[in-house]
């Protein structure tokens, strides 16, 4: 097993893969193969192992374990594993309101915190953006923030909110290292302490909601659509690679929902 592990880790190097995606398909095939330990890896304990997965959790979830798989056979067993893609359940997150995402920066008093808060929502960035962003990033005469090979791998720029540019600026004088936002102990946050900070301050906000990091994400990017900004901006702002992913948040936005007027409204 240790060997079969090796050669997907090694291929997936090759490829450029990024750690995050290396570390996840790692962890899918290994518990394929501990699951068919006594099975025999083929199509048919693959299928048995996912439709396993399938009954227990969301198809979302077991989609990883079924591209994971598929690359697996493919690429180390030089095998086709004819499995199809399980249909995602087509849910839409419950986006922040603004007057609980003002709510949230205005009670969150810790100056690190609260421009962590302003960040995730004013520029759309993921939690891994903001661990590896440095203070070299960041060209204040432009207004842009360089983001070095997001997710994937791809380098792009987005705006500095105007309204914590000096903010922005006067902090990362303060800040010592080299990222702009470091332990207290030196080096980056994790994602883990980014999570806290943010669910932190939904509590404090009262919000009823699950706040996390990429929720703001989610507002910012819906937010925008609701004030008329071009999906293909919208798109080019988040780094998506496609404008499929971007769609989604034409479904989350209620906006052209709320301008209909009823029918009724016009015989009561």
């Amino acid at each position: 097993m240790k060997g079969l592990l090796k050669k997907l880790e090694e291929n997936l190097k090759l490829k450029n893969y990024s750690n995050q995606t290396i570390k996840g398909y790692l962890f899918q095939v290994k518990k394929y193969l501990e699951y068919v330990k006594d099975k025999g890896i083929n199509q048919k304990s693959a299928k048995e192992f996912l439709l396993n997965k399938l009954s227990k959790g969301n198809p979302a979830s077991v989609g990883h374990n079924v591209f994971a798989i598929k690359y697996f056979f493919r690429e180390i067993l030089h095998q086709e594993l004819n499995i199809p893609n399980p249909k995602r359940n087509k849910t839409i997150p419950n986006i922040l309101t603004i007057d609980e995402i003002k709510n949230m920066i205005n009670l969150t008093n810790n100056i690190k915190h609260n421009l962590i808060i302003k960040l995730l929502y004013g520029t759309g960035l993921r939690v891994s953006e903001i661990i590896n962003l440095k203070k070299q990033d960041i060209n204040f005469e432009e207004d842009l923030i360089k983001i070095n090979l997001g997710k994937g791998k791809k380098d792009r720029f987005v705006k500095i909110p105007e309204s914590i540019k000096e903010d922005l600026k006067n902090y990362s004088k303060i800040e010592k290292g080299t990222y702009l936002f470091e332990s207290n102990r030196g080096g980056k946050l994790t994602k883990k302490t980014i999570a806290k900070i943010v669910s932190n301050s939904g509590k404090k906000a009262e919000i009823k909601k699950r706040v996390y990091p990429h929720l703001l994400r989610h507002s910012f990017a819906t937010h925008l659509l609701e004030q008329g900004t071009d999906l293909r901006i919208i798109q080019k702002l988040l780094g998506h690679s496609s404008i499929k992913t971007t769609q989604i948040y034409t479904q989350i936005s209620q906006a052209s929902i709320k301008n209909i007027k009823s029918p009724l409204d016009n015989i009561l």
